[in-house]
């Protein structure tokens, strides 16, 4: 049986070696010059190949598509995909928040064991498809070089995030060429875009251990972690994962807990220690003890406080406020970065039209879908290439 898959990153390499190995004749199609493009610029190069989980803590970092998920991921675990490296050689180890790493921290050897599990695949770079239909039971693959016939094909081709390595919404385009709903891609796990013009003052500045919250649509979610401010906005990692939560809310607003170790009461303790010791100091040198340098001018400001003002006139209002803004810091919510600027594609090919079991289109028998052109996105940590390696492996093993 011959198997064209339409993609050759994570999702595409991952299936086509498995089916290669089950005796199916499976050629790859990709329109770069080198497969697992997006894979080299993951995890800041270093790829985070998986999460060092369970599949139920898998699940509960899928922000769309939890219930579709549920059979893929038992089928091929983290603890599966951790196995798949190490059996082909590459040393992972655990980071913070169970992020898997290759050893090396270089993604070129996560590309290198997929391209050598699929080394008996006819990979065909640099041929781009451009279009696909079926007649009777014979898949049309018509690519900017050739014409070829397929009893199946897989498409893989990513969402619509980081174009620049090939995932330019193509999987859409197919999917649409067979009757099939796309849910309108965005971007998840994108930066923020803030109306506040002091971004460009604190553009670089990292914040580590603060909350950061949304309440939007009478709901609320907070994230604990890290997270930075950029010339217009805010992104790292909490910020990127509360992106997935508000990409269609409403009336968003947002805020920063500073100090989320600390209660209210507990903070004021702190703050009557250090003025009691500091009486004759500026209100400068406290603050400077509990922000940043580059937030303390901005911080004041907000307060009305001139940074020159003594501790010892300092009004108990004036705390009160000191404490009040240390725990809730707001921020004007502008909206999104576009698709093009998200770690992954939210939106993609309707669920409901595909089978969560083999990936198959319930639509055009044969035609199958996997990674990130599906409608699933997830947290960061690790989840996204979990997604495409669980698919993948569905897809493969249930393929006929």
């Amino acid at each position: 049986m011959k198997v064209a898959i339409i993609g050759g990153g994570a999702a595409g390499l991952m299936a086509g070696g498995f089916l290669e190995k089950k005796g199916y004749n499976v050629s790859i199609f990709d329109g770069n010059e080198k497969c697992g493009k997006k894979i080299y610029i993951t995890g800041k190069g270093r790829c985070n190949v998986t999460n060092d989980c369970d599949c139920e803590e898998y699940l509960a970092n899928v922000v769309n598509g939890n219930k579709f998920m549920r059979s893929a991921i038992n089928q091929f675990t983290p603890f599966d995909t951790k196995e798949f490296f190490e059996n082909l050689g590459v040393s992972l180890k655990v980071e913070r928040g169970n992020r898997v790493f290759p050893v090396s921290d270089k993604a070129s050897d996560i590309i290198k064991a997929l391209l050598y599990h699929c080394k008996n695949c006819n990979i065909h770079l640099n041929e781009k498809v451009e279009f696909l239909n079926k007649q009777q039971n014979d898949f049309i693959v018509k690519t900017n070089q050739n014409t070829y016939n397929f009893d199946r094909v897989i498409i893989a081709t990513g969402g619509m995030s980081y174009p620049a390595t090939g995932s330019k919404g193509d999987g859409f385009k197919f999917a649409k060429m067979f009757n099939h709903h796309v849910i309108k891609p965005r971007g998840a796990l994108v930066p923020i875009e803030l109306n506040d013009n002091f971004c460009s003052e604190l553009a670089g500045l990292s914040l580590k251990n603060v909350l950061l919250k949304a309440e939007f649509d009478e709901k609320v979610k907070s994230l604990f972690g890290e997270m930075l401010f950029t010339h217009n906005g805010i992104s790292g990692p909490i910020a990127l994962s509360l992106s997935s939560f508000i990409a269609d809310a409403k009336n968003v607003k947002l805020s920063i807990d500073f100090k989320p170790a600390l209660s209210l009461e507990q903070l004021e303790d702190r703050l009557l220690r250090e003025f009691s010791a500091n009486l004759n100091k500026n209100i400068t040198y406290i603050i400077k003890g509990l922000l940043p340098n580059s937030l303390v001018p901005i911080f004041l400001s907000k307060l009305s406080i001139t940074g020159d003002l003594k501790i010892n006139s300092v009004t108990k209002q004036q705390r009160q406020k000191i404490i009040q803004l240390l725990k809730d810091f707001k921020l004007s919510f502008k909206g999104l970065y576009p698709v093009e600027a998200g770690v992954v594609t939210g939106g993609g090919v309707d669920l409901k039209e595909i089978n969560p079991k083999s990936m198959e289109s319930k639509i055009v028998e044969g035609l199958y879908f996997i990674g990130e052109v599906l409608d699933v996105d997830c947290l960061t940590g690790g989840f996204n290439l979990q997604t495409a390696f669980s698919t993948a492996y569905a897809c493969a093993m249930n393929l006929k």
